[in-house]
């Protein structure tokens, strides 16, 4: 009897181990954030992109993987990468890529969508690194080097793609992202962004226009 008492004791005992265990993991895991994605389909080569709303804009949440005549490439001439990735483009192939209804996002729409993510004016009009952390949240929350890994707070998905230049070099693949603006600094340069991987922020410069970038799409 003793026995049979001892076991259900044990039985009881662990039962109530493993439940509570249950509920700490239910309390201390929390609920990743819903983004409300939509889609877009490019009529040119069928392919589907997620999109986002960012405060009054609406943005490609992918970058732009449409292949054009010349002045683009897919990341170390692999389709697989070019499709994580996107193409890297010249500025002009940059601006002739546009599906219908899009557009590249100019130096202020870029600067609008940081601000949404609590950059200052002041912060958005400056240059090199600007703001406190609107780059973790802008970055995906895989694929950064050196566990750099953003929140990917409002779905944009950042990926480190690297950039291509004139001579057909091409680097920093898994550690920075480079985007194109529409935006002309001069006759050879326009102003681009970049995120570098465990950096919270977000880079503005310009860059010569025959490098190549990623690209994302703004709706018109």
């Amino acid at each position: 009897m003793k026995n049979k008492q001892s076991i259900l004791k044990t039985v009881l005992i662990f039962a109530f181990i493993v439940l509570l265990i249950s509920c700490n993991k239910d309390i201390v895991e929390p609920t990743p954030p819903t983004v409300d994605y939509s889609t877009f389909t490019d009529a040119r080569d069928r392919k589907i992109y997620k999109t986002i709303k960012i405060s009054n804009q609406e943005w490609m949440a992918e970058n732009l993987a449409y292949k054009t005549i010349g002045g683009s490439w897919d990341y170390g001439g692999s389709e697989i990468l070019g499709a994580k990735y996107g193409r890297l483009y010249t500025w002009d192939a940059a601006q002739s890529a546009m599906p219908a209804g899009w557009h590249l996002p100019s130096d202020e729409e870029w600067k609008q969508l940081e601000m949404a993510l609590g950059m200052s004016q002041i912060e958005a009009d400056g240059i090199e690194g600007r703001g406190t952390n609107e780059g973790d949240k802008l970055r995906a929350t895989t694929g950064w080097a050196e566990d750099g890994n953003g929140t990917n707070e409002i779905g944009f998905t950042a990926l480190p793609g690297g950039f291509r230049t004139n001579s057909g070099d091409i680097y920093l693949d898994n550690w920075i992202g480079y985007w194109w603006t529409a935006t002309e600094n001069d006759n050879l340069s326009a102003w681009f962004r970049f995120i570098a991987t465990s950096n919270p922020k977000v880079y503005r410069k310009s860059g010569y226009k025959e490098d190549a970038y990623s690209v994302r799409c703004v709706k018109d």
